[in-house]
């Protein structure tokens, strides 16, 4: 009986907390999709990077939305078991409230233990290989971006190819730009054949864009300094992009975090912890607010214990700002906070378990028995 109970409340919030990941997810990364398609359509990243880049950040996105899912999908189910008189059937075969607490911190202990995992080893390792993927990017040039075929650039800085050939030249290559001399724009159009970007390892890894048989029009047609040039072979040096180390805490493992003395690495490492310890202590808050009078509706509690989950996670964000900020000493850390909550889930527990009317009536029962 016991644990066959267990496996249907484990299922019932289960698959809910599944349900609430994935439509909160979906709703992060269709606003992301939208900002990535601004990046591509201004020629800063390839389509190809795209899904590489938010596949990378989705266990970044679930760490932080399993906690709230799973308080959710807490509300929904038992909410749901108290509408139906579910519960009533359960509390009348013998099942007390504090066991329902026990089966309630089990099923938190199963996503408590997800959550650890991503936390702990799978987000930072997937920021890290993020963090690698947007450098890549950002190491291209305008030049690895182009679609033949297609004018890209804007204004007065505008590029063209043809084609690409099988050995990798831009054919039929088409250049605009403006240069800076004597405090005065002068416009530069270039035309040629064929073009290659060339890496030169000897000078530092610099690169160079050299254009094969073409013409270059530097100035303005009419005036003095108009220029005509023709050429077999012209090269541009390109703008050299230096690689960033990546160190960020949040890319770092979490061993490498409990081995540093940095500020950033320790609230990084109290932060993993938190989005851990939150699980639980959300389930006894949850589990007190569900209980619902079925005349009331199941959404009577939820959007109370709603705004108390988000004034939690307000309270988890701002105390992460102030210990990185140095306004908090590290050693309350966001400690101080749980134990807050672990207080109000406390009281909220013993109210929902009836302690304070039990004690209440004591003390009437034992004066009506002397009398």
């Amino acid at each position: 009986m016991t644990l066959r109970l267990f496996k249907y409340l484990a299922k019932e919030v289960l698959v809910s907390t599944a349900g609430v990941t994935l439509i909160l997810l979906l709703v992060i990364l269709s606003g992301r999709i939208s900002s990535y398609l601004g990046r591509i359509a201004d020629g800063k990243m390839t389509f190809e990077s795209l899904f590489l880049i938010l596949g990378y950040h989705i266990p970044s996105f679930v760490q932080m939305i399993l906690p709230l899912a799973f308080f959710l999908a807490l509300l929904l189910s038992f909410g749901r078991l108290y509408i139906e008189n579910e519960m009533s059937v359960l509390f009348s075969s013998g099942i007390s409230k504090i066991k329902l607490a026990g089966y309630t911190l089990g099923i938190a202990l199963i996503i408590s233990s997800v959550s650890a995992s991503i936390n702990f080893w799978l987000a930072p390792y997937s920021e890290y290989k993020a963090a690698e993927t947007s450098q890549a990017q950002d190491q291209l040039s305008a030049f690895d971006l182009l679609k033949p075929g297609r004018f890209e650039g804007s204004g007065q800085r505008t590029t063209y190819i043809d084609s690409f050939s099988n050995e990798g030249w831009m054919n039929q290559i088409f250049l605009s730009d403006v240069t800076s001399k004597k405090n005065s724009s002068v416009p530069i159009l270039t035309f040629a054949a064929n073009a290659e970007q060339i890496r030169v390892s000897a000078q530092g890894d610099r690169n160079y864009l050299v254009f094969k048989d073409g013409t270059r029009y530097e100035g303005k047609p009419g005036t003095a300094n108009y220029r005509i040039t023709q050429f077999d072979t012209y090269a541009v040096r390109m703008e050299d992009k230096t690689n960033k180390v990546i160190d960020d805490a949040y890319t770092k493992t979490t061993l490498s975090l409990l081995n540093s003395n940095s500020l950033l690495d320790k609230v990084e490492l109290q932060w993993r912890i938190s989005l851990v310890i939150i699980i639980p202590i959300l389930a006894m808050i949850g589990l007190s607010l569900s209980q619902v009078n079925p005349r009331q509706g199941r959404f009577f509690k939820m959007l109370p214990a709603i705004l108390l989950m988000i004034f939690y996670i307000a309270l988890l964000i701002w105390g992460r700002t102030s210990l990185e900020k140095g306004k908090l000493p590290i050693q309350f850390g966001l400690w101080w906070i749980h134990g807050i909550f672990i207080f109000i889930a406390a009281v909220l527990f013993a109210q929902y378990n009836q302690i304070f009317e039990r004690r209440k009536a004591r003390p009437s029962h034992t004066a009506n028995t002397s009398e």
